[in-house]
């Protein structure tokens, strides 16, 4: 109903300022540029584009103001400009105060609310909440697991070596990685590890020692500013290792990288009021409120490692047979462990072999975490060839009752360990409903970059009729096959056979985290705090008694010292706090101690620019000048003492905001945005209202106390 009103309403009133234009033309241009916005407007009520339709109405506004037979025309036109402010600032904030209990003014104690139309709050996402400080909250700590970033970079210079030996022995060619062939050929000269318990060392043994001069000064150029090496041509090994202040480098870079990615997600979750700062290896991360289910889903996507990567089976060679094929282990096997799963593997076009895969079902009691681990430690004891790792992936069953999947244990996946795709090659991911289905199923669509598609495809031309591991946070969320050469740099990764509400939230969750970028090395919760709000409760009722006290006394001393010029200021000084507030809501803000006092700073800048102007024009009045003649000098006067006076402030909270984190930065914020609503009311709107005066109520004499 409503949609109907705004969508023909506005184009009825654009019809009646076209005509209004039309028989008057000394104010045609402005009532046609109404006529103009309110078409436009009603044209964006009917596409249901609420800000477009916002910004036009404020135009057909403002332009209704700069046609009234008021004064002049650039009086009228900055009087819109004011008016359309403040519009923009009430609409911002009318969601907030809708929202909080405010006290009544009279008999009734009871709290009461601004009334707000559900249309208003469904499209004005702006809100001001109150800061950790103030309503208490949650604070989360966790820990980088900076060995991990340092091991990655280890990994990539491990890969990078063995692409440049399978070149040095001519096995490949080219810029493009190695072929497996290639690969498999050069092990059989070259025996290259990555010692478990050292992130940051690689080995490389030839089998002929005289091979040891494949690595010449070019291969060590190539390498010598991250790492250092140690020759034995005895034994025919060269050791790799990366530098120390390399590996201080990657930490740093690690944490910081980490709190970006943090910051992205929480953005992308709506809370811009929580803060993240990192201390030592630790980001922490406050977020206000008191809704526990919301506290779990910010654990949920904060924890996510969100590290993709795409690794082929080598369905060729049957690890687990070999093992239950083999001489039993020295390590007893766990409960619920079974080597002596089977199925057909495809290995090529009119090919497949059969393979086994180790499964373990979780104890009555038992996490799927705790199964996992206790899987991987008896696994451990198998050997493993440098190139191939084990992925593990989720077995599920339906439960009976719910009619909803269910994860009861884990499996193997025998894979490559070089990942041929990763996530930092995915350009965007969205979750999106399986059509083919009709059940309800949904999946993540990925898009590559031109870089991984180009890697995507050639990947999937070599390996048809091969399983495609898509492996997610360390675990395989699928093992498709690849039917046939995948062009046009996009993929999928579904969400296994849970109920179609599980499969949506995993979806959106997955969507969130890969859009926001993968962490750079995992992290782990080292601690967690809830913060009461009786400590908030205490200072936001100091605070905003010493700031309503100190704004009333300071509003009071204006009236009685300048009379009406003083009530002029104070309007401005409400109306400077007004905008900054808004602005503060449009930001999605939160407003803490700290930044109750930017705004009772700002209060008093704002008073101090109004004395400057009011103390001018009184001299000019002493002088013997008119009253218009007083103000305008009076202002000229004093603009350049206001400036000089909010940029010194300014430049000072541009340095807390750059360098200071937390309630300093909050605090810095606040102040900027108060220094240009300053400018805005104490120097351009007050300046309105004295040329009303003078100019159209043709005042005699100026009233300045």
């Amino acid at each position: 109903m409503l949609q109907n009103i705004l969508q023909f309403g506005f184009p009825a009133l654009g019809l009646i300022s076209a005509v209004g234009g039309y028989l008057s033309k000394p104010r045609r241009t402005p009532l046609w540029v109404a006529a103009v916005a309110a078409g436009l407007a009603g044209l964006s009520a009917y596409n249901q584009s609420f800000w477009a339709m916002i910004t036009f109405v404020m135009i057909m506004l403002w332009a209704g103001i700069a046609a009234l037979p008021i004064l002049d025309f650039p009086w009228r036109f900055k009087t819109g400009i004011v008016l359309v402010a403040f519009l923009f600032g009430g609409l911002a904030l009318w969601p907030t105060l809708a929202e909080r209990d405010l006290p009544k003014m009279w008999g009734d104690k009871s709290p009461w609310r601004v009334p707000c139309p559900e249309y208003i709050k469904d499209n004005v996402s702006f809100r001001l909440v109150a800061g950790l400080d103030l309503r208490g909250g949650l604070r989360l700590t966790y820990t980088v697991d900076v060995s991990e970033a340092i091991r990655d970079r280890r990994d990539r210079y491990y890969d990078e070596m063995r692409g440049l030996l399978a070149t040095r022995y001519g096995f490949h060619q080219g810029e493009r990685l190695p072929t497996r062939e290639a690969l498999e050929k050069l092990t059989a000269k070259v025996e290259m590890t990555k010692p478990r318990n050292d992130a940051s060392a690689i080995v490389i043994k030839f089998k002929d020692p005289a091979d040891t001069s494949k690595i010449d000064e070019e291969f060590v150029k190539r390498f010598q500013g991250d790492t250092q090496h140690i020759r034995n041509p005895a034994d025919g090994t060269v050791a790799f290792r990366i530098k120390t202040d390399v590996e201080s480098s990657i930490r740093e870079r690690a944490v910081t990288q980490a709190k970006e990615t943090i910051n992205r997600r929480v953005d992308e979750l709506g809370l811009r009021e929580a803060s993240v700062v990192v201390r030592g290896e630790d980001v922490i991360i406050e977020v206000p409120g008191e809704d526990e289910k919301g506290f779990q889903e910010i654990r949920d996507i904060i924890g996510r490692t969100a590290r993709l990567e795409f690794k082929i089976l080598d369905d060729d060679y049957d690890y687990i047979g070999k093992h239950v094929r083999g001489k039993p282990s020295d390590v007893p096997m766990p409960d619920g462990v079974s080597l002596d799963n089977q199925e057909n593997a495809p290995v090529g076009v009119g090919k497949s072999n059969p393979v086994h895969y180790a499964t373990i079902l979780k104890g009555e009691n038992e996490t799927m975490t705790d199964a996992l681990g206790r899987l991987k430690g008896y696994l451990e004891t198998f050997d493993m060839p440098n190139d191939r790792e084990l992925g593990f992936g989720a077995v599920t069953e339906m439960d009976e009752e719910t009619y909803r999947s269910r994860e009861k244990g884990w499996r193997t996946y025998y894979l490559h360990s070089r990942a041929d795709i990763t996530g930092d090659q995915i350009r965007d991911a969205s979750a999106t409903p399986d059509q083919s289905t009709g059940m309800g199923n949904w999946y993540v669509s990925l898009t590559f970059t031109d870089m991984g598609g180009d890697r995507f495809e050639e990947i999937t031309g070599a390996n048809i009729k091969r399983r495609f591991a898509i492996i997610l946070d360390n675990k395989v969320q699928s093992a498709p096959v690849i039917q046939a050469r995948i062009a046009g740099g996009h993929a999928q990764i579904t969400m296994g056979a849970s109920d179609p509400q599980t499969q949506l939230e995993e979806s959106r969750q997955l969507e969130l985290v890969l859009r926001s970028g993968a962490l750079p090395a995992p992290i782990t919760p080292s601690n967690e705090q809830r913060i009461g709000p009786s400590l908030g409760n205490d200072a936001i009722d100091q605070g905003m008694m010493a700031t309503a006290v100190g704004a009333a006394l300071v509003l009071g001393f204006m009236f009685m010292y300048y009379s009406r010029a003083g009530l002029i200021a104070n309007c401005a000084v409400i109306g400077n706090l007004f905008l900054q507030l808004a602005i503060l809501a449009s930001f999605g803000a939160s407003m803490t101690l700290p930044g109750i006092a930017g705004l009772a700073l700002t209060i008093g800048m704002s008073v101090d620019a109004n004395v400057l102007i009011n103390e001018r024009i009184r001299e000019e009045v002493r002088g013997g000048k008119s009253p218009r003649a007083a103000i305008e000098a009076g202002y000229e006067k004093a603009l350049s003492a206001i400036v000089d006076s909010n940029l010194t402030t300014l430049l000072a909270a541009l340095v807390l905001s750059q360098y200071g984190t937390g309630p300093i930065k909050g605090f810095a914020i606040t102040l900027m945005i108060g220094m240009v609503t300053n400018l805005f009311t104490g120097v351009f709107a007050t300046r309105l209202v004295f040329d009303y005066f003078v100019r159209f109520k043709k005042i005699k004499a100026l009233r300045l106390g």
